[in-house]
């Protein structure tokens, strides 16, 4: 089984982007033996004006971190299994978690976000115990 997996990212490198300040997000196919491809660098659609749509700006939180907010159309993300970015707010956290994606707030290379994402589902696909046993 394959999935994907969407990484905010300035460069491609790391994963350094807020979700809410992100323009595109980099779109990797990850396949059985864990081989990771990158398929495309998409963009965060745009209202009328040509900018990043206002449910897009803030978490609405009240706290000004810009990481997305309640009513995000997410709909250009249906088809990955999780989102990684430096941050994701809560409500739009909540709104993925409606569309059966699962949200990850890391700040490293984009390389070890991935490896540690498809450990985690590998582990989770296969019901593989998470907790070491003793």
């Amino acid at each position: 089984m394959s999935y994907k997996i969407a990484v905010a990212s300035s460069d491609g490198k790391n994963v350094d982007t807020h979700f809410g300040k992100a323009l595109f997000f980099y779109i990797y196919t990850v396949d059985d033996e864990a081989e990771v491809l990158m398929l495309e660098k998409r963009e965060v659609p745009q209202d009328k004006s040509g900018s990043v749509s206002k449910e897009q700006k803030s978490c609405g939180n009240g706290s000004g971190c810009s990481c997305g907010s309640t009513g995000a159309d997410l709909d250009f993300l249906s088809d990955v299994r999780a989102v990684v970015a430096a941050k994701i707010g809560f409500n739009v956290t909540k709104q993925l978690e409606k569309k059966a994606i699962a949200g990850f707030d890391v700040e490293c290379s984009v390389q070890e976000a991935l490896e540690k994402i498809t450990g985690y589902f590998y582990k989770t696909d296969r019901h593989i115990s998470l907790a070491k046993r003793n």
